[in-house]
């Protein structure tokens, strides 16, 4: 149940257990789940969206075997009730919820250490996904070692929205898409300023960039490039993201993988839902064609193993990527096996891993009508 709170009603913005939506699971010997589930009318076409979130986080947990959902109507009552409950969160938003659209889907880039290159492949999936037509978020939430800036070209101060009051994050045209980010790299003087905070600063220039900044309504995905490991921050995250969806960078090294370990714990120990790995710089090939493993193999396949979860792809060196970081230029945007791979994982991310909600609008014309045959002084008590 605890899992199914990161199944997000697509119009409501509210989780489906808070709703009275999730009415309850079972778990049987063999590892097969069976959810209950009850929506706001039999026919909904959000159905299938909701089916393939409770799917893929429920099937994602260590153990289970299969997942059947049984499906059933909330009745007046509980749909008013439920509009109740969405309303009361939305005006309990103005005052410290993100203000990330409830139809953006979030993913989390994170890895148990440093130096598996990360940022770099948050900045390619990110490019990756904006050249298709997308609209991308992205939050470069290593607060000490802030990247992204150089990483995509972007500069300038971060700037406010006179319409909102919020911070505006900076954008860039890739492709038929965007990629609108914030990052401290946008708000120090120099690229070489070290910030030299303590945790709870960390976390709450994090907390800034999601409750502080104009998010716009069409945003398709949101990254998040993590710091490395599990601490403050990630943990903050969690709770403040509780839909959010997490991928792990790890390298061919077993070292590497072990570490990577801890996060995918992280995440399960927060009900987060791991997509899959990643293995970066997976090995090098010549200009003759020789493959060079220079950093051993077998990380990633263990990681997925050991984890349960997918290997989501390999990434192999180029000296292209690291160029392309350095210049501003995501190498996912060029040519050859490196913006190869990237895009393969980036459409299996759109295909099949984690598409974005196809809003249909039943709900609320639902829950609306519901309502409207309630008086106030019955939606007060209801609330």
């Amino acid at each position: 149940m605890e899992m199914l709170r990161g199944v997000i009603d697509p119009e409501l913005g509210s989780d489906i257990v808070e709703l009275g939506m999730a009415r309850g699971a079972s778990v049987g010997p063999d590892g097969a789940v069976e959810v209950r589930l009850a929506l706001t009318t039999a026919g909904c076409p959000l159905r299938a969206q909701i089916q393939r979130d409770v799917r893929t986080r429920i099937g994602g947990l260590p153990g289970v075997t299969g997942v059947k959902i049984e499906w059933s109507e909330l009745d007046q009552e509980e749909k008013a009730r439920a509009m109740a409950i969405a309303r009361r969160n939305v005006a309990a938003r103005g005052g410290g919820s993100t203000t990330i659209p409830a139809t953006t889907r979030v993913l989390m880039i994170a890895s148990g250490k440093g130096g598996v290159g990360k940022s770099s492949v948050t900045v390619n999936l990110a490019a990756a996904l904006a050249d298709t037509g997308l609209a991308v978020g992205l939050i470069d939430a290593d607060i000490w070692g802030y990247s992204v800036p150089r990483m995509l070209g972007v500069d300038g101060r971060l700037e406010g929205d006179t319409g909102t009051g919020r911070i505006r994050p900076n954008s860039i045209a890739i492709g038929a898409g965007r990629i609108d980010t914030v990052s401290m790299g946008f708000l120090v003087d120099q690229e070489e300023t070290a910030l030299m905070w303590r945790g709870l600063m960390l976390s709450r220039a994090v907390q800034h960039f999601l409750e502080d900044v104009s998010w716009p309504a069409d945003l398709d995905y949101l990254l998040i490039d993590m710091p490395p490991g599990t601490g403050d921050v990630q943990m903050g995250l969690a709770k403040l993201l509780p839909r959010a969806e997490m991928i792990i960078v790890t390298t061919p090294s077993r070292s590497a993988q072990k570490v990577a370990a801890r996060a995918v714990s992280m995440a399960r120990n927060n009900y987060l839902r791991v997509i899959g790995a990643i293995e970066n710089m997976s090995y090098f090939m010549a200009p003759d064609g020789s493959r060079h493993e220079i950093f051993g193999t077998g990380g990633g396949d263990d990681l997925a193993t050991d984890a349960g979860i997918e290997l989501l792809g390999r990434i192999p060196i180029e000296t292209a990527v690291a160029d392309g970081g350095d210049t501003g230029r995501p190498v996912a945007l060029s040519v050859g096996p490196a913006a190869d791979a990237f895009r393969e994982i980036a459409d299996r991310l759109v295909t099949e891993l984690a598409p974005v909600a196809d809003l249909a609008g039943c709900s609320a014309r639902m829950l609306v009508a519901a309502s409207a045959a309630l008086d106030e002084h019955d939606a007060a008590k209801l609330s």
